[in-house]
């Protein structure tokens, strides 16, 4: 294959094994270093690998977690980037470790969630069977600029997988749009029912991408999301493949619901809390389904699905339970804080706010959260963390929060100690880097691993 390939995957190796040994993840680095070295590598590495790449803004790492498990529970076992590391660098680091020092590939098939701003360059070098596209929202500024950004980069992902089978969000006319760009066969999902705590309030898309028209909606699950139809034009929210069809019930760890999946009846136990779960779970039997997998297989392999590090993810301390949701935008925040609003018992809220480069240096959205819709009720108590502590503790008090009655946690040290002091059930709201270093902490006290295995 050449000296270059072979100097750069043992320099990817060798990296990647003395930062394990120093238990420093190994996950981006490597693959950076290789990818500097000989940049035509990850084509190589992904030759005659079967790849299902996920992307879009938010869902990413939970319907990975969902995709892979279905391959698992097919007898499919894969690659995949388990640790979030899902930019090219994170990407190489994989793929370079699926193959021995002699360049031969160990495992034939791929899971992988990429970022939404990277999507446009993997593509040049990785050729997926399969690309799911989650949602398209507003995110971190600094990075993706505009919604129009983070649409257009997808765009030319789509456009250099020629042939690639396409799974597209019906409810996100953003993310439908694409179809547009696909050489290959283009499938659906969606919710054709209203979730819970529906709203509308905060939209990325208020007229029609075709004329700029009006959007109107027959029903709506969250943001721009739901039964959209054009006043003006025909464009509207194409039919679903795959969808759910009614939910049966919702409980603070599970989620049981109806699916229709290419004309199969499904009842799915989601053993994840929120209906934007569902959307993770319709997202993942849509386009294992392209890899060709079964729903019935497909169905059982997410009701043995784990959360992706952070999201959702428990954390017992004796009797205390300790929930961490990351959130990192406007549309992903209120998702979060509809799942706290159905939570009546007494219980603590942390919102640890950060502005490093990997979080998003402009906070700004958290304005655009809609914070006034938790109850700032006796029972219930707030804490606010992170660099820009003083920021979220000043969002809290113009959603109504009593000033006296945030509590601000200076230190990571500080608010560990905290919470096991705590004596009630804790939800932690973090942002990025935030979230990676709590969770490190909260998973060496339980017995978890880190969050790179």
């Amino acid at each position: 294959m050449g000296i270059r390939f072979y100097a750069a995957l043992w320099v990817c190796k060798a990296v990647r094994l003395a930062l394990r040994v120093l238990k420093r993840g190994g996950t981006t680095l490597p693959g950076k270093l290789a990818f500097k070295l000989c940049p035509d590598i990850l084509a190589r590495l992904s030759s005659g690998v079967d790849t299902l790449i996920i992307t879009g803004t938010n869902g990413k790492t939970t319907t990975s977690r969902m995709a892979e498990q279905i391959m698992l529970s097919a007898r499919v076992p894969c690659i995949a980037n388990r640790s979030g590391a899902n930019l090219m660098s994170g990407v190489v680091t994989e793929f370079a470790d699926n193959v021995n020092l002699f360049g031969k590939k160990r495992l034939h098939h791929a899971v992988i969630e990429c970022d939404e701003a990277a999507f446009a360059v993997v593509t040049k070098y990785l050729k997926p069977r399969a690309i799911a596209v989650t949602n398209i929202f507003r995110d971190q500024l600094d990075r993706y600029g505009e919604v129009t950004h983070t649409l257009e980069c997808i765009r030319t992902g789509i456009k250099n997988s020629a042939g690639a089978a396409l799974c597209l969000n019906a409810d996100c006319p953003l993310t439908a749009s694409l179809a547009q760009s696909a050489a290959g066969e283009v499938t659906y999902f969606g919710m054709n029912v209203p979730s819970d705590n529906a709203s509308g309030a905060l939209s990325d898309v208020p007229r029609c991408l075709r004329c700029g028209g009006s959007y109107e909606y027959d029903f709506r699950t969250f943001a721009h999301l739901g039964g959209w139809r054009c006043t003006d034009c025909d464009s509207r929210r194409p039919e679903p493949d795959v969808a759910v069809s009614a939910v049966a019930s919702r409980g603070a760890d599970e989620t049981r619901a109806h699916f229709s999946a290419f004309g199969e009846a499904l009842e799915i136990t989601v053993p994840l809390p929120g209906d934007y779960n569902l959307y993770n779970a319709a997202t993942a039997l849509c386009v294992t389904h392209a890899m060709g997998i079964d729903s019935g297989t497909a169905a059982a392999g997410i009701e043995q699905a784990h959360c992706g590090f952070g999201r959702m993810e428990r954390f017992d301390l004796g009797d205390i339970s300790v929930r961490m949701i990351l959130v990192k935008n406007p549309a992903g925040c209120d998702r979060a804080l509809d799942y706290l609003t159905g939570i009546s018992e007494a219980h603590t809220c942390v919102f640890c706010l950060n502005d490093n480069i990997a979080d998003g240096t402009d906070i700004s959205w958290i304005w655009d959260a809609g914070f006034e819709r938790l109850s700032f009720s006796e029972g219930k108590r707030f804490a606010v963390s992170g660099t820009r502590a003083e920021d979220m503790a000043l969002r809290l008090k113009y959603a109504g929060a009593a000033e006296e009655d945030i509590l601000k946690i200076r230190s990571e040290a500080q608010l560990l100690d905290f919470i096991e002091r705590s004596g009630e059930n804790i939800y932690i709201l973090p942002t990025y880097t935030a979230m990676l270093s709590l969770r490190d902490k909260l998973g060496a006290r339980c017995g978890k691993e880190r969050f790179w295995r």
